[in-house]
């Protein structure tokens, strides 16, 4: 049930993120709403899953990993940003020191 709790939360900060993009400096009301509302839901999530044992540095690793790889995939997507090779190899870098986290929490 932590990891539902945890990608609840990611996928709250991933539209936060995208819309902060959005409200351009907090000018347009409605992103600037989902903003500040994405991000209070993600946190409140975020600590769902740890209150149900997580642990701290898992939780934050695969939520902010996760997060950087969404955010980058929809700026492409649907902001029309760029993601080059070079980014994609930094996302899978990240991505492999959280599984790393994982891993190595796991043994302990």
């Amino acid at each position: 049930m932590a990891y539902v709790f945890l990608a609840l939360a990611i996928v709250s900060e991933v539209v936060a993120t995208v819309s902060l993009k959005l409200s351009e400096g907090f000018s347009r009301l409605g992103p600037s709403v989902v903003v500040v509302v994405g991000y209070l839901l993600a946190f409140g999530l975020l600590s769902q899953a740890l209150s149900r044992g997580l642990g701290v540095s898992v939780a934050y690793g695969v939520w902010a990993a996760a997060g950087v790889a969404l955010v980058a995939v929809a700026g492409a997507v649907l902001l029309g940003e760029s993601l080059t090779w070079v980014q994609v190899g930094g996302i899978a870098l990240v991505i492999g020191g959280v599984l790393a986290l994982e891993l190595g929490a796991r043994t302990a």
